[in-house]
This record gives C-alpha cells, sequence and structure tokens, in this order.
C-alpha cells in the first residue's frame, strides 16, 4: 500500500519513469525495516510516510515508534561472513537506490529515514 501510494504521489508529480523502481524499492525496504526492526513487529505501532517533491527533489520519510537501532552496527551484508544471511539487505539497497539516505531520531521517539532521489 505505502509502495502504491508513493509511486501514484511521484507520478502525480511527474517523477521521470527511471527513477520509479528505486523509489519503489527503497519504501518497500525502508517501511519493511520500520515494521520489523523498529516497531519489533508490534501491531500497536505504526509506521509514518511522508513524500515531498521540492526542487527537483524526491524526497521519503518513513519514521517507527520503536526504541531506535544504530545503523552502523548492522552487520555488511557484502562481507563473505555474511553472505548467506538471510536478512541485511535492506540498508544496502536503499542506499543504492537513492542519493541520500539517512537515519534521525525523532524527538518525540522513535526513528526517521530520510531518503532522497534526485530527478
Amino acid at each position: 500500500m505505502a509502495a502504491s501510494a508513493a509511486e501514484d504521489f511521484a507520478k502525480a508529480g511527474s517523477v521521470p519513469e527511471e527513477a520509479l523502481t528505486a523509489i519503489d524499492l527503497a519504501v518497500r525496504e525502508s517501511v519493511a525495516n520500520a515494521v520489523k526492526h523498529g516497531n519489533r513487529l508490534d501491531a500497536d505501532k505504526n509506521v509514518e510516510i511522508t513524500l515531498s517533491i521540492a526542487e527537483s527533489v524526491f524526497e521519503i520519510r518513513v519514521r517507527d515508534f520503536g526504541i531506535g537501532f544504530n545503523v552502523e552496527a548492522i552487520p555488511d551484508p557484502t562481507d563473505p561472513s555474511n553472505l548467506l544471511n538471510a536478512t541485511g539487505r535492506g540498508i544496502l539497497f536503499m542506499r543504492s537506490f537513492m542519493d541520500e539516505v539517512e537515519w534521525l531520531r525523532h524527538p518525540e521517539g522513535g526513528t526517521v529515514v530520510r531518503m532522497a532521489k534526485k530527478l
């Protein structure tokens, strides 16, 4: 649902077709991470998504309501010892598909991943 809403928003904002796949994958990965890792699969916690287009930049913000995590502590999925792990590639994908990716603590709790795609 979030990915299709992001695609509709992007198309309405005349985002070039070649950027849509990157946006779709980034939204899917960030929302999955927010649900699983941020909110720890707690059905009582929401995920908040904000989309904007300004000055030729498509920006996505995904906020969880969990306790947060240290993104630098996530094992490198390209390290040979991690290649067979079933998880751990979402952050790599987001960084690959988007031009900017950062994690911020929300002042009211939770983590916000902010991603930007230059158009």
